[in-house]
């Protein structure tokens, strides 16, 4: 399993370990994932995902799951949110209709 944000896409990054002697050795930066279940209003149902703290704080801010990803676009979702967002939108127009 990949360390990375399942809606924002947000993963792992590389930087150096600094020495007070200035000697640099690699080491890798990781995001703050956390397995939770998010709610969605249109579908009525809980979706798990793996979700970095800074992505649950967007979706908080967006006014929850539904409206995050009908705001992201494509590329930045994982494969199972575009899927959620496809199922999202075609339930919100068949409910419109």
């Amino acid at each position: 399993m990949s360390r990375i944000c399942e809606l924002t896409g947000k993963g792992r990054q590389v930087g150096h370990n600094v020495s007070h002697a200035n000697n640099k050795t690699k080491r890798v930066f990781l995001p703050n994932l956390q397995n939770v279940t998010l709610l969605s209003e249109t579908l009525e149902r809980g979706v798990k995902l793996r979700v970095s703290t800074h992505g649950l704080r967007s979706v908080e801010h967006n006014g929850g799951l539904d409206n995050w990803l009908l705001k992201t676009s494509d590329d930045k979702l994982s494969l199972k949110a575009r899927r959620l967002k496809r199922e999202i939108s075609k339930k919100r127009t068949a409910v419109a209709a």
